[in-house]
């Protein structure tokens, strides 16, 4: 986890997420580094949107708290959505995400 914290740290201050910046988060943080982790990780992020995977993860994140907590005018409206298309897009939330992982 270190490793994706040091990439959204890079990001929010708005540094390039490179191996070089991604290794001194972790150096200063005082984690060993694993280079192959490090190379993972930044070509995973390649050409990702981050700003839109972390609103896609948040959204994903919010589903089962919304579902706990709703009433039952909610749980129609819940009903009336398509569940062919809420499932591609947590997919593809779970997809974009699943890289970071590696």
């Amino acid at each position: 986890m270190e490793y994706i914290y040091s990439a959204m740290l890079l990001y929010k201050a708005g540094k390039e997420i490179t191996e070089d910046a991604v290794k001194a988060v972790l150096t200063a943080a005082g984690v060993k580094v694993d280079e192959a982790r490090i190379k993972a990780l930044v070509a995973a992020l390649q050409g990702v949107n981050i700003e839109e995977a972390i609103s896609k993860a948040a959204t994903v994140a919010a589903a089962p708290v919304a579902a706990v907590s709703s009433d039952a005018p909610a749980e129609e409206k819940k009903e009336e959505k398509n569940p062919e298309e809420e499932k591609k897009n947590e997919e593809a939330a779970a997809a974009g995400l699943g890289a970071l992982f590696g």
